[in-house]
């Protein structure tokens, strides 16, 4: 597919923003007095952002852009799939938040940035920045798999969602489970790197409780481009053998969401109902800005370029990209966790390097770290903690640490860490 046809695929993905060549006649906003950051994207990560640039800069001009009016949680999303979460504990509202920190919450659609100008164009109107925080989020590359077809495109994206992108998404998904019936289901783990890593192994323990807890006759065929996670295959087997095949090392050749077939390199496989999540990459944004990391002249990665430690675009030191987005930052282990926890982190990161240029004062950034809760058991409930740590070795190169832990006798961890870190984002938690 041509890169202007991707990019008008993936417009509108990763923190529903819509992407073109537009600039709006009106500014949305006076002039600031002082001056402007404005955060782009209300996801963990722009939440935080916006949060920490208030606190740290009180006199200046602190602007928060998203499409939505209310934000939802994709992190604690597999639980609410299942009802063991409620909707209330996920779902937050932005001018709420925006009133209670202090800056301000525009609603509206990004369409084009100006770096030269350094100006926001937006449905409603367009903003001048001093310094910009991007937040976009992801995007799925689902093109290949329909041939470069609008119409297979659209259907698999309206029928099959992968519901990795969007709220949306897995409101569509809660939807379908609870009106499944029976029969096959197939679920694709997307190749790495990808949004959260132990989420489509949760999702499909949180699908095969469901089925068990309802009666419904159904097996999950969970297609992984890898071998995918021990822990998970063990589950499988010992827990959901009846419900969930495990099918490692699939690479997904075609799909017809049509007449409901996935081919893959070794096999054709029909389905009743899909869950395809798609290769990802930054949200449309990063790529419209020209601030994606290449590899040599030509071939871009998909991923925003970043310094691994102040999160600053190597493009454009009046940008920060932070959050998912954010491409390699080490060579011994690749791309920084994409979870909810490392986001708020980068949003931390980015205002106080912000902070510090506009004062004038040197800034030595933390390590960010990141905290990921996960069930492999939803009855009983049991969870595994997955916390990634970092360190500059002595040859300069950024080291990463995991450790994993287990709760065998959950007492409401993972909802203390959420509340945390919603309260952090949101302020009045």
């Amino acid at each position: 597919m041509k890169r202007r046809q991707a990019l008008h695929a993936l417009a509108g993905l990763g923190a529903g923003l819509l992407i073109g060549p537009v600039r709006s006649a009106q500014a949305l906003l006076p002039a600031a007095k002082t001056g402007r950051v404005v955060v782009v994207g209300g996801g963990w990560g722009g939440l935080s952002a916006a949060a920490h640039l208030r606190r740290a800069l009180p006199a200046w001009d602190i602007v928060l852009i998203e499409r939505q009016a209310r934000f939802f949680s994709l992190p604690l999303s597999n639980a609410w799939l299942i009802d063991r979460v409620p909707g209330a504990t996920l779902e937050h509202d932005y001018p709420q938040a925006a009133t209670r920190h202090g800056y301000t919450f525009v609603q509206a659609e990004v369409r084009g940035i100006d770096r030269v100008s350094r100006r926001v164009d937006t449905d409603n109107g367009h903003l001048g920045y001093d310094w910009l925080v991007l937040s976009p989020g992801i995007a799925e590359d689902l093109g290949a798999w329909v041939d470069g077809d609008p119409a297979a495109l659209g259907a698999l994206r309206e029928r099959f969602d992968g519901a990795f992108v969007s709220p949306a998404g897995v409101r569509q998904l809660k939807q379908r489970l609870h009106a499944f019936a029976g029969g096959d289901w197939v679920m694709t783990v997307p190749p790495a790197p990808y949004r959260c890593p132990p989420t489509p192994y949760e999702r499909a323990v949180a699908i095969a409780t469901w089925w068990r807890e309802k009666q419904i006759k159904g097996r999950l065929i969970v297609l992984d481009p890898g071998a995918g996670m021990a822990g998970y295959r063990d589950t499988f087997h010992r827990q959901f053998s009846e419900l969930i095949e495990f099918k490692p090392f699939q690479r997904i050749e075609r799909v017809d969401p049509f007449k409901k077939v996935i081919h893959t390199d070794f096999d054709e496989i029909p389905f009743a109902e899909a869950t395809l999540a798609g290769p990802q990459q930054a949200g449309a944004l990063v790529a419209m800005a020209g601030l994606e990391r290449r590899r040599g002249q030509d071939e871009a990665t998909g991923w925003a370029d970043v310094d691994a430690r102040t999160l600053q675009s190597q493009a454009d030191e009046r940008v920060f990209v932070i959050g998912d987005a954010v491409g390699l930052v080490s060579s011994l282990f690749g791309h920084y966790p994409k979870t909810g926890h490392m986001a708020v982190h980068h949003g931390r990161i980015a205002a106080a390097g912000i902070a510090a240029r506009v004062k004038g004062q040197t800034f030595e950034p933390p390590f960010p770290d990141s905290t990921c809760w996960v069930h492999d058991s939803f009855t009983p409930p049991e969870m595994i903690r997955i916390d990634a740590s970092y360190r500059t070795r002595g040859d300069g190169a950024l080291e990463q640490r995991i450790d994993q832990s287990r709760e065998n006798q959950p007492r409401g961890e993972e909802l203390a860490w959420a509340a945390g870190m919603f309260g952090e984002m949101f302020g009045g938690q």
